[in-house]
């Protein structure tokens, strides 16, 4: 066939197949209406697409299954505050800020306490009424610089210490007991003269001592694996914790006794101790203490008096029915700070071992949980810092400071309720005695140091310093050329 004619014969086809694409392009608005659930036709189809863009809808920032952020709870107001509250505290910040601030707020509120509680005493005792405060607060200050000392120090600096802090602290309780040197406050032959109105309680350094050292014995024997045999577990740890408990039992203080031997067992369960020696050692120590206490009539009228709501008739229980009677007084809100009355003589030791009930007296329920509420969250940082740390050392000298002065607190507390046998322990950072604070704000240090070593509250803190977020945000920022919009 000739060019001509083909291109005659496809010239109808074309004009037919161009119609025919036309028409389906176009919106057909004469067309009766699709029934129900039919697909649209194809041009309208196309045209829509064209017309609205076929890139999907961006999704939400933060949200979807597929991203990496956490996804907005759906739900009424409660539901966002506890998803908002749960991320606030899983933040890498929150071990760090609370035990800073749960430690200084315990410590100020101390101070006020011991303020109020002490001063009928110092006026009782010819002296003025700001007697007690003074020495606390000096000793506050002393221990602040050893907190921030303690904050600053690396963990191989703390390590280093373990086995001086260990000798001198052995050397002094042995001292006690030299004629003399030592000195006897309320029975226990547990002190030294340093002159003027300061002595100082060897045995409440033992507790750091302990603990630092246990912590790096175990740490290395952790490195070598030798913890899987219980006699790399129990020696030297256990032998030595006796040397020091029969150190302090020679002057007659077992409420110390009780809380070395809660050091050394939270040492041990930390260090992952079989059921079987754990409890062997526990019975081993239940057996001691027990003879201890039944050999002693001052120590079996202590047990006898708890859960007693009499004084008796020889007013054997005195101290422990009036610290209930100061907690009953206190109510919802107490009668105000410094209106206490069983602090004028009708309470013993006011401001030691039961600061805690002038401090429900005056502050009343309101008062008391708030000391609580602090307690636990000082203790639940501890133990967030244990559990997060790879660093075996870290762990257990955590665990033992947590346990310290987790187990002081209920003993001291548990005594003020009537729930235990008063013990003679006083309350960490909350109770009167400079020889008791010191070593315990030096451990807070410790637990700070350890909370600043976790990688990523360094890389937070790194990020609050002054200027770093600016000049992070700076390089992130592309220069464009000039001609750019």
């Amino acid at each position: 066939m000739p060019a001509d004619e083909s291109s005659a014969a496809r010239g109808p086809d074309r004009a037919r197949a161009s119609g025919a694409l036309s028409r389906a392009l176009t919106p057909r608005l004469l067309a009766p209406p699709a029934p129900a659930g039919a697909p649209p036709p194809l041009g309208l189809a196309l045209r829509g697409r064209l017309a609205t863009g076929s890139r999907r809808p961006p999704a939400p920032r933060g949200g979807g299954r597929g991203s990496g952020g956490t996804r907005t709870p759906r739900g009424g107001g409660p539901r966002r505050l506890y998803e908002q509250a749960r991320r606030a505290w899983d933040r890498p910040l929150t071990a760090y800020y609370l035990i800073l601030g749960s430690s200084l707020l315990i410590t100020v509120l101390g101070l006020v306490m011991v303020y109020s509680a002490s001063m009928i005493k110092a006026l009782d005792i010819d002296r003025p009424a700001t007697y007690f405060f003074r020495k606390q607060f000096l000793a506050a200050v002393i221990g602040a610089g050893l907190m921030l000392i303690a904050a600053k120090m690396p963990v191989k600096l703390h390590r280093a210490l373990a086995y001086p802090l260990l000798m001198g602290t052995v050397f002094l309780m042995v001292l006690v007991q030299v004629p003399g040197i030592g000195m006897s406050v309320n029975g226990n032959q547990n002190w030294i003269y340093l002159g003027g109105p300061f002595q100082l309680q060897p045995s409440e350094f033992g507790k750091l001592a302990l603990i630092l050292w246990g912590a790096d014995l175990l740490a290395r024997k952790q490195d070598k694996r030798l913890l899987t045999q219980w006699k790399h577990m129990l020696v030297p740890v256990v032998p030595v914790a006796f040397m020091l408990l029969g150190l302090i039992m020679l002057g007659g203080d077992m409420g110390t006794a009780i809380i070395l031997t809660a050091i050394l067992f939270g040492l041990l369960w930390l260090a992952g101790a079989p059921t079987r020696l754990f409890a062997g050692v526990l019975a081993f120590a239940g057996v001691i203490g027990f003879l201890l206490i039944k050999t002693s009539p001052n120590r079996m009228a202590r047990l006898e008096c708890t859960a007693f709501s009499d004084p008796g008739p020889d007013a054997s229980c005195w101290q422990a029915v009036h610290g209930i009677y100061a907690l009953a007084s206190g109510g919802w809100f107490g009668s105000g700070l410094g209106a206490s009355v069983e602090k004028w003589g009708q309470l013993p030791e006011p401001h030691t071992d039961f600061i805690f009930a002038i401090t429900g007296e005056e502050l009343g329920l309101a008062g008391t949980l708030s000391v609580l509420a602090l307690f636990a969250a000082l203790g639940y940082a501890g133990i967030r810092v244990a559990g997060r740390t790879e660093d075996p050392f870290v762990r257990y000298a955590a665990g033992g400071v947590t346990t310290w002065i987790t187990a002081q607190a209920v003993i001291n507390i548990g005594a003020v309720l009537g729930l235990l046998p008063i013990a003679g322990v006083p309350l960490p950072l909350f109770s009167y005695g400079g020889s008791a604070l010191l070593p315990t704000m030096f451990a807070v240090g410790l637990m700070i140091a350890f909370a600043r070593d976790d990688p990523a509250t360094k890389a937070a803190l790194a990020m609050r310093r002054p200027g770093v977020r600016w000049k992070t945000m700076r390089r992130r920022v592309k220069k464009r050329p000039s001609g750019e919009r």
